[in-house]
């Protein structure tokens, strides 16, 4: 009975000690990796379009490996749902738009294009390739008439750098760094009738 006494006390002070030292590292997408400005949703022949910008602040790990010829990739999730619904109720839309920035050494610029596909706009500057992979216009979301009059609908928005996609290499580094665990976490807009 005494010897299981004597653990609790140093059991304790390991937890605490662990629980402190994780609070020192925040995660990396507590600052806001990416931005997305506000977005404009419009109506055209019934259909509901979005347009939208992401600004891109990517870690000096992840621009590093850019410049060293590491594609990056972004994923825009996008979302419709109920303004009230609960989380195991299904979205009306569900969609992820893939973009990859790449740094290509022969012609000394980047190329910015979306998956699938391989093949872009090509931009001299890395700052106005990080420009253009945050650009998202003319996405068609659903139909007027899949909603529901009564109900609130909104559209939901996250932004992420897609670890899978990097070289295998650097992956097991990319899944313990804050500095490679880069997002904007959900963000959600009323859709407007």
């Amino acid at each position: 009975m005494k010897a299981t006494a004597r653990r609790w006390p140093l059991a304790l002070s390991l937890l605490l000690t662990l629980l402190s030292s994780s609070l020192v590292f925040t995660p990396a997408w507590a600052d806001e990796d990416f931005i997305i400005r506000e977005p404009v949703i419009r109506v055209e022949n019934g259909a509901y379009f979005l347009d939208t910008a992401i600004d891109a602040h990517f870690s000096n790990a992840a621009l590093e490996a850019l410049d060293h010829g590491v594609p990056l990739t972004i994923v825009a999730h996008v979302q419709v749902r109920r303004s009230s619904a609960w989380l195991w109720e299904n979205v009306l839309l569900d969609q992820q738009l893939r973009t990859v920035i790449r740094y290509k050494p022969l012609s000394d610029g980047y190329e910015v294009y979306r998956l699938p596909g391989h093949h872009g706009r090509s931009f001299v500057t890395r700052d106005a390739a990080l420009r253009a992979l945050g650009e998202i216009s003319n996405l068609q979301l659903l139909h007027q008439d899949k909603l529901d009059a009564k109900d609130d609908y909104e559209v939901q928005i996250k932004v992420f750098l897609d670890i899978e996609e990097l070289p295998l290499p650097l992956r097991p580094m990319a899944y313990l760094k804050p500095s490679w665990q880069l997002s904007s976490g959900w963000h959600s807009w009323p859709l407007r009738r």
